[in-house]
């Protein structure tokens, strides 16, 4: 039979055979393109062989040139998925003219064009590269930086790059490039030499031929080399050898290939960063000015660059256009004149932000390359200098700094020289391949000598360099890599295509389909007959093969130089040239697929066969070849390649037997005498089945005839079956058989691979028995009866030739068990470290450290190389192979892990272990790792990585961890409501709002569709007039319109309000433009509905009475985008109004995009455009929205783009510019924004100075300088914000005293500064004097005072802003600034507000609070010296002052007491109003005030909604004529939007910056009508935005994916007014502020329980907020949402509380589907757990009880383990074991149950509900003694003293002695005579003597009959 493989051997016969044409040439043709004309010119003359048209011509990678105009080319790699897993499909990247084509596709997956790309001029090369976006450039980690993956398409004098993300860059060449290579780092190009190489200085020095890339937006740069000396010393230069040419790059390991053309040599060199000391020498180097062979001299090597790319660029190129935008003149101008300009592209240059030279160059068109060195650290900031620096004298422009290298080479080896070398033996292909045992080769093809030559090469020691070996020479005409199967196909020059593997033969390739190449040289070829596989080729196949009767003759030119190929063909072989079609040449070469290339110019595309199929031989062969040395391996390999890839090789299922008898007769045996071995029909003869088929009754009442069984029976079986020693492996069998032996382990603790294990133990025991190795035949025996037959077929081994075997030095004479391992550690006795095959044995070694760590308890068993447990088998003494390195353990992340069961989960998922892994180890081995996972699933720390998560089956967490690594986009509770559903009703901006997380925080009543109505302003108003009869209709229609006039004023109001609501709550389609709802300013008059117009003409409307309303409502608009939206400056413009009167809202929608942080993508050009239409709206909204988006940033830009705006800022003596006094308050907040925080002197000592800016002589200054005054004082506010007295460096300032004389007047200082000539002449209209105007002044300093010392609690400040209590100082201030005041100093004294009104009351000065009237009164007490009046009107603005100051210090913190109290004065301004005596007062102040209060409540409640305040504000709402002006509405809409903050999910912060934002939007005092900018900017109401921040927590469910109610348990931290405290809230809530809790936590019993610790940081909750609030959270078992079961009476445990058991039968299995969604457990019900005719009722009651439990104790996972069990005793009970695997199972969970460690674990955690039913486990106990014991005394007893005493046993009794040595841990019996037993007469001796056997004692009762000689065993 071996003689037959021999000859069978010499052929491998290759599948798949596909005919291939490149897929980009069929999408060419039609792409719509020019393309399609010189496609059909680039056709053959003669189309021979394609009648249908396609372009039938050779793509080589040489791009041969068929027409002058038109070359295609193409090059394939292995599929990449965007994610990263295994993907099996190839992908194209074709060229042809102006076009590239990226297509994907397999035999699997259809062929599909990916992306089409076409540029202006031909392509010369395309090619995939991944670029490196680092932030450090340092040669350290590459793993952890981003990577940009792109196509990169040359053209002649540009190169484009396309990445995956979609962005693209254009890179202009300075240079006319040859080649370009990827790189490991980006891209290297090599510069055609053809080009002129006359510089214009006298010296002639070469340039540098090669550089680099690193990045498109990078500059090019040239690249060094590193060359050893003579002398050893090495330098560094660029490489400027013109005949060094690369043929070859690979990016791993990073090496290059290049030739010499005038030595003729190759070499090799390592690609790698350059070190900056390299750097450096290079360009001192060229500062000397070395010998000017080696090196340019700096000034005319730059000038020579220079003029190089000028004259050398091709001038018609298409790019002439692009370069010239760059500012970069291609005229042969002198190069003095060549600045560096500032271009266009700056910008983008800056934009990068990854950018490893943050936008350092300025991408000018054609770079300069100059390696002159004037100053050592280049100048980056300076663009241009002065001409007359230029001091050197020499014409170089002093500003060109040295570009710095980026890349390096060093040499690592060049070939030897030979004498006999060619001029052109340059090689034209070049790979790398390794051999079968991993052994590297570099081969390259020498064509002109028939070469391929293969280095072998290996990394040394500590993997810094590659050590390069031998040269081997083969012989070949063509050659590629076959990656998959570490093999490489050669196409020899008799045209025979041959498998190599490294430099050794494996066999020819037998092509089905192709005539095989003729095997001697005389015959003529014979006809091809049908392929082996007897499949006739398809149709175009033979189209495409030809017939061979007639000879073609290839119309494609010879390619390859033909001379040469008719020299070595016609002499060896001309028979073969005659007949046509032949290999030409192997391209394309893609995992083990490759294209043939024929000569008829046709291709055909095949797949070499993998080297083995099976999952269990591809094992085997692993261990094998890990044990046996490099060379044997191969060989070994080899033989076993071509006998399985033959033609008509095996198929899958007997692809074992094959092996098995491949690798015997390797091992000496004969095949053909061993019995099992033998062909399968004598084995199916032989087997016990046919002998049971035969003496059926069937076959005799059918007279069939026994068949003849043509071998004898085993008995007189020749037993003198002997080994061929001299065999390959002979030498090597123990070692074999040991490392099979531990295969057979590892693929025990794999449940699937149970069929392999069955066909191993055949192998396995054949070689046992004939080394003569009786534990591990008693080994195997135990764990399969009925397999292993006691006696058997041995083939003898001659003694002499057993010492030429070598056993090796792992190699144990007991055999290694995994579960003998498992089990000894659970009962806590010593162990043997447990040997283990590295790469092979994973699982093994993963079960020993996970036992070893959960069990034994031993925590450094993961950390060092865990030598007490496990061995490492390595035949000599090597390095350990890399991937072992990496997996130990290193707890890198920051990972919180206490326990032992946590330690072990973590570790678990670090080497990558899964669920699915866990579900295929056996259930005992499993269980451990289990109950670890049930621990830590109870309280798993909420930081853990997702891979965790998921494997202790908390879906929750998992996702969230999931989520947490996106990127912020869509949240899975964004309505994706599409804008054009509500297109019926008019659009009122508030239809993107989530409904469903507003309908579970206000579930009982339908508050949010009220607020809609209240805030909605698109729809007409409805105007309600009586018409009375002395009115003429005339007067009717003017009263009308009064009336609407009234209305709109609240109409107007509105929008701000509903910017508050609908806060950040949608996502734009980039598409679409944002639709902004219309302001509707029209009326319908009941009852006929007819429409009231304002624009009629009757009466009188203020001129632009709309234009902030339409603002406001742009603001409203822009607010709804969430700043997590994807959108971009193009999508900012697009939105731009076509119509004028729309630009209002545009410059609103601008400034909020400023508010949500979008505004930052808006480029400087657009800002620049809108600024300078000069539109007074835009600007400001602009100003504010850029300073808002660069809150406390001091962004230089942002600063320059508002000094513009203000005056002050810019230098004494610049033009006055007219700017708008809108835009400059705009601009001064805007600083004051940007520079929040920040204390910048500079900045400071102007807001002072501007707070008390006197108005100009020419009328400037003059209107409005209040509100100037105000916006000063804010902004200085911000800049020194809670900076109180520790402002550093302005002590000489005298901040705080300036302001205090701001406040309370007095004489005005001196100007001093810049600006002093400004304010020489006082202004001609305002006569103030030299005194300070204090109703100016005094807003703003209050302001400022309170935001410098805010919180402070600076009691001498705070004194300053007291409220005056006499009579006399009353009268100098107005009351309104008391308001101001109190506030002022609250907040300041932050510390001292108290949530009572005793405390706002104490506010009062006591004089105000004795004389002040109560408003109910009826007379006015009169008193001559004191004015009620004042006293009136101080009292309730102090009042509305404290209010306010409560306000802020709760704001959003729903305080209840601070609510009550804000609600008392609420309800008491509310009776004043309507009171006989508030005229006193004045109702406008009582009306301010009661808005003050109103807006405190709501701030205090921001984001609840609560009702009593919705109440108030509906209200007011309803309140419109009389004092209700339009500032009092938008003071009642804006309390009424923070209300409703963002729908709800926002609320406010107290932190400093946002305490200063709510300042500047809740100013107390409110415009008079809708222009009214007098005293405060409108626009600052919306700056509310910057104290808004997301605390809506949502639960979501995570199987049902929809919000949830879920119990919230909150901790608060200790503070001075309270100890730590806990808190239930019912999620969906608005959390507390963050930095007041400790920690948050998801309670039971309802959701599994989930714990956020804020003590280590609060970035997990932030972000889980920020992205919606989304928390997971999981239903448990048996549990019902909140919403389905709001008192928890039905779940399934309050069902069954009352007894465990006792109900336990009556669990309906239809009710589950309400308590679990885990399908598994929802089928099992269905079709186990239902009476059915075959399931006896027994069962069905035990199936039921078991679900219940699962489902009860949150263990689903347990099910399968309780059924295995279970069925594992029924079949021991029917005694039909055959295998022992699941008694061994069973056996370890007894043991771990019992063992020390569990009930440890118990004792600790009382509380933990039990793993395992406590009632289930003994009954299975009990059963399996009791059949045991039965079985003893009917007769095994007899059986077990056979086995003792080494005698045969019958047969039928073999698998239930099996079980009974497993079960009770015998021991083998030649471990017995060493103990003695003869001599025993009592059991306590042999307690004794068993005891180092370390039996168990209940076994050893059971043995001890037999034992001591009295036959009946002693059953208990």
């Amino acid at each position: 039979m071996s003689n037959f493989y021999e000859e069978r051997a010499t052929m491998i016969a290759a599948g798949d055979l596909q005919e291939f044409v490149p897929f980009g040439r069929d999408h060419c043709k039609h792409h719509p393109n020019a393309l399609n004309l010189q496609l059909r010119q680039l056709q053959p003359a003669s189309e021979l062989w394609s009648s249908d048209g396609a372009a039938g011509l050779v793509g080589s990678l040489q791009e041969v040139t068929i027409h002058e105009k038109q070359k295609e080319s193409w090059q394939l790699r292995k599929g990449v998925s965007e994610i990263g897993e295994e993907v099996d499909y190839d992908e194209e990247l074709y060229m042809a003219g102006n076009m590239v084509i990226w297509s994907k596709g397999s035999k699997s997956q259809a062929l599909a064009v990916y992306k089409a790309f076409t540029v202006d001029s031909p392509v010369q090369q395309a090619l995939w590269c991944d670029f490196i976006i680092s932030q450090d450039k340092s040669d350290k980690d590459y793993s952890s930086d981003e990577v940009e993956k792109c196509i990169c398409i040359l053209q002649s004098s540009c190169i484009n790059m396309h990445t995956i993300e979609g962005k693209d860059y254009i890179a202009s060449l300075p240079f006319q490039v040859a080649n370009v290579w990827p790189t490991k780092y980006g891209l290297l190009f090599e510069r055609s030499s053809s080009s002129c190489e006359v510089p214009p200085g006298p010296p002639r020095e070469p340039l540098p031929t090669l550089f680099s890339m690193l990045h498109p937006l990078d500059e090019i740069t040239p690249l060094v080399c590193k060359s050893g000396s003579l002398f050893g010393s090495s330098r560094v230069q660029y490489v400027v050898d013109h005949a060094m040419k690369i043929v070859f790059l690979h990016t791993d390991p990073s090496i290059v290939m290049t030739y010499d053309t005038v030595q003729g040599l190759h070499s090799v060199w390592a690609l790698r960063r350059v070190k900056p000391e390299e750097g450096n020498a290079v360009l001192k180097f060229s500062e000397q000015g070395a010998t000017p062979q080696n090196v340019a001299t700096s000034s005319s090597l730059t000038a020579h660059l220079r003029s190089l790319s000028k004259g050398d660029s091709p001038v018609a190129s298409p790019f002439q256009n692009y370069s010239s935008i760059h500012s970069q003149s291609r005229s042969a101008s002198s190069p003095s004149l060549h600045s560096r300009s500032p271009s266009i592209s700056n910008m983008a240059a800056l934009s990068r932000a990854h950018s490893p030279a943050l936008g350092v160059y300025s991408f000018s068109g054609v770079q300069r390359f100059n390696l002159s060195s004037h100053n050592q650290s280049p100048k980056r900031h300076s663009f241009s200098h002065s001409p007359s620096s230029n001091s050197n004298g020499s014409f170089l422009a002093p500003e060109t700094e040295p570009i710095v290298p980026e890349l390096c080479i060093d040499h690592l080896w060049t070939e030897t020289i030979t004498r006999l070398r060619k001029r052109n033996s340059q090689a034209s292909k070049v790979f790398i391949t390794s051999d079968l045992c991993g052994q590297k080769f570099l081969c390259y093809l020498v064509e002109s000598e028939l070469q391929l030559r293969c280095v072998k090469f290996q990394e040394s020691n500590d993997k810094a360099q590659l050590i390069f070996g031998s040269v081997t020479n083969i012989q070949a005409k063509d050659a590629a890599p076959v990656e998959k199967i570490d093999t490489m196909l050669v196409l020899e020059s008799s045209g025979n295509l041959v498998l190599y593997t490294g430099v050794v033969r494996v066999g020819k390739v037998f092509i089905p389909g192709l005539p095989a190449p003729s095997l001697t040289m005389s015959n003529t070829m014979p006809r091809p007959s049908t392929p082996l596989d007897g499949v006739t080729p398809t149709n175009p196949l033979n189209k495409l093969l030809g017939s061979l009767d007639e000879v073609l003759v290839s119309p494609v030119p010879e390619l390859r130089d033909s001379s040469k190929l008719h020299d070595s063909l016609y002499t060896e072989d001309c028979t073969f040239q005659q007949l046509g079609t032949y290999i030409h040449s192997i391209r394309d070469p893609v995992c083990n697929r490759v294209t043939l290339e024929l000569s008829n110019g046709s291709m055909v595309r095949i797949t070499i066969p993998e080297i083995a199929t099976s999952e269990l031989v591809q094992t085997c062969l692993q261990a094998i070849k890990f044990i046996l040395p490099k060379e044997i391996a191969v060989q070994m390999l080899v033989k076993w390649y071509s006998v399985h890839s033959a033609p008509g090789g095996p198929s899958d299922h007997s692809e074992w037997n094959f092996f098995v008898t491949c690798l015997m007769n390797m091992m000496g045996y004969n095949t053909d005498r061993l019995v099992w071995t033998r062909n399968d029909w004598e084995y199916l003869l032989n087997s016990d089945y046919h002998q049971n088929v035969e003496s059926h009754l069937l076959n005799r009442s059918l007279c069939l005839s026994p068949l003849e069984v043509s071998q004898m029976k085993d008995e007189d079986f020749p037993q003198n079956l002997s080994l061929d020693s001299s065999t390959l492996l002979f030498t090597h069998i123990p070692a074999i058989f040991f490392v099979l032996h531990l295969v057979y382990e590892e693929l025990k603790l794999n449940t699937l691979m149970g069929e392999g294990v069955r066909s191993l133990v055949e192998l396995l025991v054949q070689l046992a028995r004939d080394l003569k190795l009786e534990p591990y035949v008693d080994h195997y025996y135990r764990d399969y009866p009925t397999l292993v037959r006691t006696t058997g077929q041995v083939c003898a081994i001659d003694q002499g030739q057993t010492g030429s075997m070598q056993y090796p030095s792992f190699f144990t004479p007991e055999p290694p068990s995994v579960y003998q391992w498992v089990s000894s550690c659970l009962k806590g006795e010593g162990v043997p470290p447990y040997p283990y095959l590295p790469g092979i044995c994973e699982r093994g070694r993963l079960v020993v450290l996970s036992i070893a760590l959960y069990i034994l308890g031993d925590e450094s068993s993961l950390s060092d190389e865990s030598s007490q447990y496990l061995s490492r088998i390595s035949i000599a003494p090597q390095k350990p192979p890399a991937e072992q390195e990496e997996s130990r353990l290193s707890f890198s992340h920051s990972t919180s892990v206490s326990s032992l069961a946590e330690r072990l989960v973590v570790w678990m998922t670090n080497v990558g272990f899964t669920l699915r892994d866990l579900e295929t180890l056996p259930f005992g081995i499993a269980l451990p790792i289990r109950d670890a996972i049930y621990h830590c699933r109870e309280q798993p720390a909420s930081d853990w990585p997702e891979a965790v998560c998921l494997l202790i089956g908390r879906q929750d967490l998992s996702k969230q961890a999931c989520e947490g690594n996106l990127p912020k986009g869509k949240s899975v509770l964004s309505s994706d409501v599409p804008s054009g559903t509500e297109t019926e009703e008019e659009d009122d901006g508030m239809n993107d709002m989530n409904q469903e997380v507003m309908s579970l925080i206000w579930s009982e009543d339908l508050r949010v569709q009220d607020v809609r109505r209240l805030l909605q302003s698109a729809h007409p108003v409805r105007v309600n007039v009586v018409q009375y009869p002395e009115l003429s209709d005339h007067e009717f229609i003017e009263e009308k319109e009064n009336r609407l006039l009234q209305l709109c004023q609240r109409t107007m109001a509105l929008p701000v309000g509903r910017g508050m609501f609908t806060l950040f709550s949608y996502h734009p389609v980039p598409t679409e433009p944002l639709p902004i709802p219309k302001l509707n300013l029209t009326g319908r008059a009941p009852p006929r509905n007819t429409t009231v117009d304002l624009n009629s003409g009757n009466i009188d409307v203020p001129p632009n009475m709309t234009s902030w309303a339409s603002f406001h409502n742009g603001v409203a608009a822009g607010l709804k985008i969430a700043p997590a939206s994807q959108i971009d400056s193009a999508w900012i413009v697009y939105n731009k109004p076509k119509h004028a009167e729309l630009a209002n809202e545009y410059a609103g929608f601008l400034m909020a995009l400023g508010l949500n942080g979008h505004l930052t993508k808006l480029a400087t050009l657009n800002i620049h455009d809108y600024l300078t239409k000069g539109h007074e709206m835009t600007s400001i909204g602009l100003l504010l929205g850029v300073a808002a988006a660069k809150l406390g940033t001091m962004d230089m830009s942002v600063t320059r783009l508002l000094s513009i705006h203000i005056p002050a800022l810019l230098p004494p003596t610049s033009t006055e510019l007219d700017v708008p006094h809108n835009v400059q308050v705009a601009a001064v907040v805007g600083i004051g924004l940007v520079y929040q925080g920040t204390a910048h002197r500079h900045t400071a000592e102007v807001l002072l100075a501007e707070i008390g800016r006197p108005p100009g002589p020419e009328m400037e200054y003059c209107t409005d300088r209040e509100s100037y005054s105000l916006a000063a004082g804010l902004a200085l506010g911000m800049v020194c914000l809670g900076h109180g007295s520790n402002l550093i460096g302005m002590s000489d300032l005298n901040v705080p005293e300036q302001l205090y004389q701001y406040m309370v007047g007095g004489h005005r200082r001196f100007q001093a500064g810049m600006h002093r000539e400004k304010h020489k002449s006082p202004s001609y209209q305002i006569k103030e004097g030299d005194t300070i105007n204090v109703d100016v002044t005094c807003p703003g300093a209050t302001l400022a005072l309170a935001m410098i010392y805010l919180k402070t609690n600076n009691r001498s400040i705070a004194d300053w802003l007291r409220a005056p209590d006499t009579m006399y100082l009353l009268d100098f201030v107005k009351p309104e600034f008391l308001l101001l005041r109190t506030l002022a100093r609250c907040l300041i004294l932050w510390d001292d507000i108290l949530p009572n009104s005793k405390w706002v009351d104490s506010n009062v000065p006591q004089i105000i609070r004795e004389n002040s009237i109560s408003l109910s009164e009826i007379e006015l007490p009169c008193s001559e010296d004191l004015n009620l009046e004042t006293l009136s009107q101080a009292h309730v603005y102090i009042i509305a002052g404290a209010c306010l100051s409560l306000g802020f210090r709760f704001a959003g913190s729903e305080n209840l007491s601070a609510f009550n109290c804000l609600h008392k004065f609420a309800k008491d301004f509310m009776t004043y109003l309507s009171a006989p005596n508030a005229s006193v007062t004045g109702p406008y102040n009582l009306e301010t005030c009661l808005s003050v209060v109103l807006l405190s409540l709501a701030m205090v409640m921001a984001g609840s909604g609560n009702l009593k305040v919705l109440q108030l504000c509906r209200f007011l709402h309803m309140k419109t004529g009389g004092e209700m002006n339009y500032g009092f509405h938008l003071a009642h809409h804006m309390a009424l939007g923070l209300l409703f903050l963002g729908g709800g999910r926002y609320s406010l912060s107290t932190a400093n910056s946002s305490i200063a934002a709510l300042l500047c939007a809740l100013y107390p005092h409110f415009p008079a009508h809708s222009t009214d900018n007098r005293y405060h900017l409108q626009a600052l109401r919306h700056l509310y935005v910057l104290a808004a921040e997301p605390r809506l927590l949502v639960p979501v469910d995570v199987d049902t994916n929809t919000p949830c109610y879920a119990l919230l348990e909150v901790t608060y931290k200790g503070t001075q007014w309270y100890e730590q405290t806990k808190e239930e809230l019912m999620a969906p809530t608005l959390l507390p502020e963050l930095h007041l809790l400790k920690q948050i936590k998801v309670k039971g019993p309802r959701y599994w329980e989930l714990l956020i610790d804020l003590s280590k940081g609060t970035q997990h909750l932030k972000s889980i907020l920020s992205k919606d609030g989304v928390l997971y959270v999981k239903l448990r078992a048996g549990q019902l949402s909140y919403k389905e079961d709001p008192m928890g009476w039905q779940s399934l445990l309050a069902q069954t509380v009352a007894n465990r058991n006792s109900e336990a039968r009556a669990f309906k299995p239809e009710t589950i589907s309400t308590f679990t969604s885990d399908p598994a457990l929802l089928s099992f019900a269905e079709y186990f757990c239902k009476p059915t005719v075959n399931v006896g009722q027994e069962l069905l009651d035990l199936f039921s009880s078991v679900l219940y439990e699962c489902v009860t104790q949150e263990t689903p996972e347990m099910l399968p383990a309780y059924i295995a069990m279970d069925q594992a005793v029924r079949r021991l009970g029917r005694r039909e074991m055959s295998e022992t695997s699941d008694l061994w199972q069973i056996k370890l969970v007894l043991e771990f149950f019992s063992s020390r460690s569990h009930q440890e674990r118990l004792q600790n955690q009382p509380k933990r509900g039990l793993f395992m039913n406590s009632e289930f486990l003994p009954v299975v106990k009990c059963t399996i003694d009791n059949t045991l014991d039965q079985w003893l005394q009917a007769g095994g007893d007899r059986c077990v003293h056979a086995y003792l005493s080494g005698q045969p046993c019958e047969e039928s009794q073999l698998s239930m002695l099996a079980c009974f040595l497993v079960y009770h841990s015998v021991p083998a019996p030649q471990h017995l005579p060493s103990i003695g037993l003869e001599g025993s007469t009592s059991f306590a001796e042999l307690l004794f003597r068993f005891k180092q056997l370390k039996m168990p004692v209940r076994a050893l009762l059971r043995l001890a009959p037999l034992l001591l000689g009295n036959p009946q065993p002693m059953v208990m």
